[in-house]
């Protein structure tokens, strides 16, 4: 993975916030331009609270194969243990947890970072990749500022 390549995202994806559109659309495109730029990054999606439903996540945009969990629960699986803790969880190897959901049996390490509004959990942007530990500490600290430059999309 090139550093250039990740250190050049906040950038493309202020731009691309700036550009307008719809929420939707917006998350779409980010997810496309973290895809295109990372070769080690093989799904790229984002969940986001569900009004409509107590403690619950649901799937919004996102590129990548798909995937059954349409609807994750506070607290269940990665995604869910993020939300309720409102941490960045780097998982070098999803084999090795216990609460993962498997989305596909390729996926190997799984970042997940949370998404505020106005200091409230709103989403969250979850990246898996099929090699193991493809995720440091730089590609913690660049989706933590891209969640961050989101924000005024939702």
């Amino acid at each position: 993975m090139s550093n250039s390549n990740l250190e050049q995202l906040p950038q493309l994806v202020q731009s691309r916030v700036n550009e307008g559109g719809t929420r939707d659309e917006i998350l779409l495109d980010i997810c496309k331009l973290i895809n295109q730029k990372l070769d080690a990054y093989d799904w790229v999606g984002f969940y986001i609270v569900d009004p409509t439903q107590e403690r619950m996540l649901k799937l919004g945009p996102y590129v990548g194969d798909e995937t059954d969990h349409i609807y994750i629960p506070l607290g269940k699986g990665i995604c869910g243990q993020a939300a309720e803790t409102l941490e960045t969880f780097v998982i070098d190897d999803v084999n090795k947890e216990s609460n993962y959901l498997s989305c596909s049996i390729n996926v190997k390490s799984e970042i997940v970072v949370p998404v505020f509004k106005n200091g409230e959990f709103i989403a969250e942007l979850d990246i898996d990749s099929h090699k193991i530990a493809a995720f440091g500490k730089k590609d913690q600290e660049i989706m933590e500022e891209i969640c961050r430059i989101i924000e005024p999309v939702f």
